[in-house]
């Protein structure tokens, strides 16, 4: 937000267009003004989650090449400072800025563009870039950083507005931006009996929580912590837990091999797959070069728009997608595995109009491909695209060992598909939907589907579905959990774990219906996700007044049959994003940036992307930087 300002800012020239900033009193001829309050409780920049103090074993979940703060849009201001992710890193390895640490030095060091870097060296780069961004201030802008939270936001009869800091002070602004990003939330129903259950009991409950603010101290070596979530968060607590306590982990040949320190806790894994995230394949880039969309295209979904239909999320896109994601499979398979089909120019011409989005086939599709796949596939060879994401359905296991072993295969045989990259079949499959992900970012925004699609569709199944399979760790991470599995380190509870507190004997258990063996039990629990994301459970003082005040109000969808649910994110009028008050009222000088407005956009992003050399370049790639330079052209009146 503050680089799209002084960008628009420079671009407008010393007359400085028609800003909204005050100009000097007394003189009619004084030059325009812009004066700037950060206010921000941790240190502007890195902000509260991305600290360049924390553990480096805390990695980002994209490499190097993807994340930028800079818009690279040629019809956009041109930046006045700051570069790519990179490009930074890059410049550091040749030309370091004096003020890096060793252990920033030591990262930068070995860092390579298809490496994940740590969250603390992406923090020290939005740190770099923010005192860049302070040093090159364009003549006219003054920025005041204000370390301290805002706790509200009134509006003044003049049509300012003043905002109260912690510390008791007011400024008086002209317009303000909510740039809130993570924000603490209230627990649920049963996280706070959890909690007060163990206080009881003298147990120890871990709710969720940013991972750096943790205190991995308190869990006991040697003893039994149950983790309930095995995502992106759970990965940082394994680290934290193995070789955030002198465990290290040794190429042994072909595998890898984990030699504990002796500090380690025992870990009990459990979510509702039984299994973690899939890994991400390798690639030279974001999204892999050999998939192409034929299907879910920006150019077809826009055909919904151009004859003035709101396309439902299951009914008119997911097919779209899915034949992608069938596609990109068998092509694959074709490509990677000869042999395997008999006769391939048949059988792709077969899939090819199988596939072909027909009017008058389209509810018999799946009947035609499923034809062609049996004529030609063996059965070891098809893809269950759902129960990718669920590859434990359909077991059931004896005991947890038996249940150990085979989740262990699961994460060897993930992590060698991974290493394969474009030519497995299945990661293919999943960059398919990796694509498809981005081109839906921009449809499904502001209305693009009914409210009854976003509920029980977007965010009702496939949300989920396609994070556990496309948003997963570095391949490295599952190689990672397979040693600790096998050194005793980690066990699992299985598919569908319930959760209970025995007061009885005093421990949280765990059991899965398809484990036919005790629960697991622990005295410590671990919930592995980060708090929850919706504003009207926050412990924002700022979003407690404003929703108090009615200056702010979550967005409410109907479902199919007719029941208002309550969206995570504000309300808002696009565009610029401006907060709908409760009345309905949009207050024209009070903007939203980020993650407040996952009931406008879906996927938020913690960064946007960088335009990568090679490969597509979608809109969705660069929103939150075209959302902010949207706000900050209307808050100059350019």
């Amino acid at each position: 937000m503050l680089e799209r300002l002084l960008a628009n800012w420079a671009a407008a020239g010393p007359s400085g267009s028609d800003p909204a900033a005050p100009s000097v009193p007394g003189s009619a001829e004084a030059a325009p003004r812009l004066h700037i309050d950060v206010i921000d409780p941790y240190p502007a920049g890195p902000g509260h989650v991305w600290q360049p103090g924390q553990s480096r074993l805390y990695l980002m979940n994209t490499q190097s090449f993807y994340p930028t703060l800079i818009p690279e849009d040629p019809s956009l201001a041109a930046p006045v400072a700051g570069t790519t992710f990179d490009r930074w890193r890059a410049r550091q390895q040749h030309d370091p800025l004096p003020s890096l640490t060793e252990d920033e030095r030591a990262e930068l060091a070995v860092l390579g563009s298809r490496d994940f870097p740590s969250r603390a060296l992406y923090g020290r780069y939005l740190r770099s870039t923010f005192e860049e961004l302070l040093a090159a201030l364009p003549d006219g802008v003054t920025v005041a950083v204000h370390e301290s939270s805002a706790t509200a936001v009134r509006p003044a009869p003049d049509g300012t507005f003043d905002v109260v800091l912690a510390g008791g002070a007011t400024l008086a602004v002209d317009s303000v931006v909510l740039a809130l990003g993570h924000l603490a939330s209230r627990l649920s129903p049963e996280q706070r009996q959890l909690q007060a259950a163990a206080g009881q009991l003298g147990l120890r409950y871990l709710p969720p929580a940013v991972p750096a603010d943790v205190d991995w101290s308190v869990i006991p070596a040697q003893e039994p912590v149950l983790v309930r979530g095995m995502g992106l968060n759970f990965f940082d607590v394994m680290g934290q837990l193995t070789e955030g306590r002198g465990g290290k982990f040794v190429d042994a040949g072909d595998t890898l091999e984990y030699l504990p320190s002796g500090q380690e806790p025992l870990i009990i894994a459990a979510s509702r797959r039984g299994t973690p995230y899939r890994s991400k394949a390798t690639l030279d880039g974001y999204y892999p070069a050999l998939v192409t969309l034929r299907y879910c295209t920006e150019g077809a979904l826009k055909r919904f728009a151009a004859a003035g239909i709101i396309p439902a999320f299951d009914h008119d896109l997911w097919p779209l997608l899915h034949r992608d994601a069938l596609w990109a499979y068998y092509t694959t398979l074709v490509r990677s595995q000869p042999g395997v089909v008999q006769d391939p120019a048949t059988f792709l011409d077969e899939l090819d109009e199988a596939l072909h989005p027909h009017a008058h086939s389209t509810g018999r599709w799946e009947d035609d491909f499923n034809a062609v796949i049996a004529g030609h596939v063996p059965p070891a060879n098809r893809l269950d695209l759902r129960s990718l994401a669920a590859p434990l359905a359909g077991r059931s296991f004896g005991s947890r060992a038996e249940l150990d072993a085979a989740v262990v295969d699961y994460l060897l045989d993930d992590a060698r598909r991974s290493a394969l990259g474009e030519d497995d079949p299945v990661k293919m499959a999943i960059g398919a939907l990796h694509h498809g992900r981005a081109v839906l970012k921009s449809v499904v925004a502001d209305g693009g589907i009914t409210d009854e699609s976003w509920v029980a569709g977007l965010r009702g199944w496939f949300e989920s579905f396609v994070e556990g399979l496309a948003s997963g760790p570095p391949a490295l991470r599952a190689e990672q959990l397979a040693a600790l599995a096998r050194a005793g380190v980690v066990s699992f509870v299985g598919p569908d774990p319930k959760f209970r507190l025995d007061r009885g004997k005093g421990v949280f258990t765990a059991a899965s219906p398809w484990v036919h063996d005790g629960a697991a039990e622990a005295r410590t629990m671990v919930e592995a996700l980060a708090p929850a994301n919706r504003v009207a459970v926050n412990e924002s003082p700022l979003l407690e007044q404003l929703l108090a005040d009615g200056l702010v109000r979550p967005r409410t969808m109907m479902t199919v049959e007719g029941t208002p649910v309550q969206a995570s994110g504000l309300d808002v009028s696009p565009h610029p994003y401006r907060p709908v008050a409760a009345n309905g009222d949009v207050a024209e000088r009070l903007f939203v940036l980020g993650l407040q407005l996952s009931a406008a956009q879906w996927g938020t992003a913690i960064a946007a992307e960088a335009v990568q050399q090679a490969g597509p370049v979608y809109a969705s790639g660069q929103r939150t930087l075209r959302d902010a330079d949207e706000i900050a052209r209307a808050i100059l009146g350019a």
